[in-house]
């Protein structure tokens, strides 16, 4: 809870304000997109494909800082533990700015991951402090709205820059919006967690919480679930740019089409509040997930008629129906993930998004491998994962999960 002397932001601006702390990882990707061809050619990357580790670092670092600062935000709050991560990122930023070689520009990138992590995880917590249920599931789907809007400009941003300098102007201009957000944040964000509600950080004391999550069936099937959900999702960002622009050939409209897509989730999101009104939050998600492989088991079967390259309208017709679809999904598994654990806000966060992270990087990296000029490969990957979110969620929501919903 909030300390008695200082009152809680109005939503009308703490929603923006935790939007755009979470919006640093979706920027940190998506303006890199039109950029890759660059950084490989520029700092010696040996195959094509290689380009791509300049976003999956940025998800190995976040899977890291996710389990850092969750339980330090825990110990000592979650406004220090927010400031640090974007003191990293801004280190980080640095860093790649004068990289010199494709190494230290994947070092950079998991500085940035790793302090980025911060404000995506411990925002949850400053979400769980205040709000529960229905409400946070709310919460979570307006500042997804919101946050939507960035990678829908992102790649234009990128693209804009790369017009006016090269890339390394891109991280300066992460560098300035974090110095932005932090001055922000740090004036007008009070503290959600009292001294009296936080733990220790005493092996003990942590092994005890770790083992509260580690119990709670319904977190850990959910945190799988949005693992399992987002590996394609990681898969697409990663190739993005190498699908619209090798394989379309749609040159600088590639910001558009990746933009217009990007919408398609936010436009989810604002339905997804309506449908809180009427419907629960796991009863959404089996659905949208169900109609998601559903529709890509479709059409991987299509595709195959055109050699695994559609025409460019009716792959982005897919993309539209798919990412609206994820749209009524993220904000939902998040809340279901978070619901019941409460008491440790922080250090659940970290291990369950952790683990979301860590299998979606993973499993999406593999998958983006699979490139090969067509799109086939990324069809069957959302079609074959959305059955094993539907698995994850059956488990998580078994009689004996602890499912408080």
């Amino acid at each position: 809870m909030l300390h008695s002397s200082q009152k809680r932001l109005r939503t009308g601006e703490f929603v923006p304000l935790i939007a755009i702390l979470m919006s640093l990882v979706a920027l940190s990707v998506d303006a890199m997109l039109p950029a890759l061809p660059e950084i490989g050619r520029d700092l010696g990357a040996q195959h094509r494909n290689e380009a791509q580790f300049v976003i999956t670092a940025l998800f190995v670092g976040l899977s890291f800082g996710q389990l850092l600062f969750g339980p330090l935000s825990d110990r000592i709050g979650r406004r220090p533990a927010i400031i640090i991560g974007l003191l990293i990122f801004m280190i980080g930023c640095v860093v790649s700015l004068f990289a010199s070689s494709f190494e230290v520009m994947i070092t950079g990138r998991i500085l940035q991951g790793v302090g980025a992590a911060s404000p995506r995880i411990v925002t949850m917590a400053l979400v769980r402090d205040q709000f529960s249920g229905q409400q946070m599931a709310r919460i979570m789907s307006f500042s997804m709205a919101i946050f939507i809007l960035v990678p829908a400009i992102a790649p234009l941003l990128g693209q804009t820059i790369l017009l006016l300098g090269d890339w390394r102007l891109i991280f300066a201009t992460f560098l300035t919006l974090a110095v932005i957000v932090f001055v922000w944040f740090f004036l007008r964000q009070p503290e959600t967690l009292a001294v009296e509600n936080r733990l220790s950080l005493a092996p003990r004391a942590v092994i005890h919480s770790v083992g509260i999550v580690l119990r709670t069936r319904q977190a850990l099937g959910y945190a799988l679930a949005t693992g399992f959900i987002f590996a394609p999702f990681v898969a697409y960002l990663s190739t993005a740019q190498q699908i619209f622009q090798e394989a379309y050939d749609t040159g600088k409209f590639f910001p558009a089409y990746f933009g217009s897509l990007a919408l398609a989730i936010g436009f989810g999101s604002l339905i997804n509040d309506r449908l809180l009104r009427a419907w629960r939050m796991h009863q959404i998600s089996k659905i949208s997930t169900l109609a998601v492989a559903v529709v890509s088991f479709a059409a991987f079967a299509g595709f195959v008629t055109f050699d695994s390259l559609p025409p460019l309208w009716l792959f982005t017709g897919y993309l539209g129906v798919l990412f609206f679809l994820m749209g009524t999904i993220f904000g939902n598994l998040s809340a279901l993930t978070m619901e019941p654990l409460g008491y440790v806000a922080g250090i659940g966060a970290a291990l369950t998004s952790a683990m979301a992270t860590l299998v979606s990087v993973v499993l999406g990296g593999i998958v983006g491998q699979f490139f090969d000029g067509t799109v086939n490969f990324l069809a069957c990957a959302f079609a074959l994962f959305g059955i094993a979110t539907l698995t994850a969620m059956w488990w998580g929501t078994r009689p004996d999960s602890r499912h408080r919903e």
